[in-house]
């Protein structure tokens, strides 16, 4: 068995992953909440696009950022490049789903219900997927009960993620739930790779795919920004109360009667009729 760290720089990429989950979460709560208050179908359906995407490129950015401090004792760690990039199509598409469940469902309880399980199996079905993509000199196995725990974990934690973005408006009270869900997908990742077993086979043939530095670290920069542009972008665009507060101010300047001033007084009679 090969000696499996997960924390190869410290602390640095368990904080890093944390950060970048949280800031996901943070993205993708305040857009569902936009969208809720939509009364425009589109603009409903763009702020729901976007929420979909900032959680799951949130999540999908922690769960390789964390995974640039995995090392393995006696072996190099690539990754198949399609099975990486298939697992960020498999996170924005199934936390859409979820997303669109909730922002649409007419039944907010089982909106939420469904909406949780599908994108808690999405997470899981991601970070499963992600790890599928890692290529070594030796074979992977996990403990089943553990990854029965990660993905439970994956369940409950998108289902409290929804459950905010339906209950909770105020902007510290979504970045608290922002924090915990970018706890709970910290533990779901970790907890993940407890239980994982590589059993290293040493061999001198060069491994197929792409270091993590050569792919996953550019890659992760990328989302990364993507993500603090986004933010910046939806922290500047105003509310739908900001805008109908606005509308009523413009109504009311436009309604006002003119300043007062001095009067002139015009005779309709020409001055030679007045004579």
């Amino acid at each position: 068995m090969g000696h499996l760290d997960h924390a190869a720089y410290g602390w640095l990429t368990p904080v890093l992953s944390y950060v970048m989950a949280s800031i996901g979460a943070a993205l993708g709560l305040r857009c569902t909440v936009r969208a809720l208050a939509a009364t425009n179908g589109s603009s409903r359906r763009n702020w729901l696009l976007t929420a979909a995407s900032a959680i799951g490129t949130g999540i999908w950015t922690m769960h390789f950022v964390a995974m640039l401090g995995f090392n393995v004792t006696g072996t190099e760690i690539h990754y198949n490049v399609p099975l990486t990039i298939l697992s960020l199509l498999v996170a924005v598409l199934v936390v859409g789903a979820g997303v669109f469940a909730v922002g649409y469902g007419r039944a907010r309880g089982r909106a939420l219900v469904l909406g949780g399980l599908t994108t808690g199996l999405g997470v899981a079905s991601m970070h499963y997927l992600g790890m599928a993509a890692l290529r070594l000199h030796g074979s992977i196995s996990y403990d089943a009960l553990t990854v029965g725990l990660s993905v439970a974990i994956a369940v409950v934690a998108a289902t409290a993620a929804l459950w905010a973005a339906l209950n909770i408006k105020a902007p510290v009270a979504v970045a608290v739930a922002s924090l915990v869900m970018g706890a709970a997908v910290s533990s779901m990742h970790y907890t993940g790779m407890l239980a994982v077993a590589v059993r290293v086979v040493p061999s001198a043939q060069a491994l197929p795919g792409a270091t993590a530095m050569q792919f996953i670290f550019p890659l992760a920069v990328g989302l990364g920004s993507y993500l603090f542009i986004t933010s910046s972008f939806v922290a500047l665009s105003p509310t739908a109360d900001e805008r109908a507060a606005s509308v009523s101010a413009a109504r009311h300047l436009g309604g006002r009667a003119p300043a007062s001033g001095p009067v002139q007084t015009v005779s309709a009679v020409p001055p030679a009729a007045a004579r």
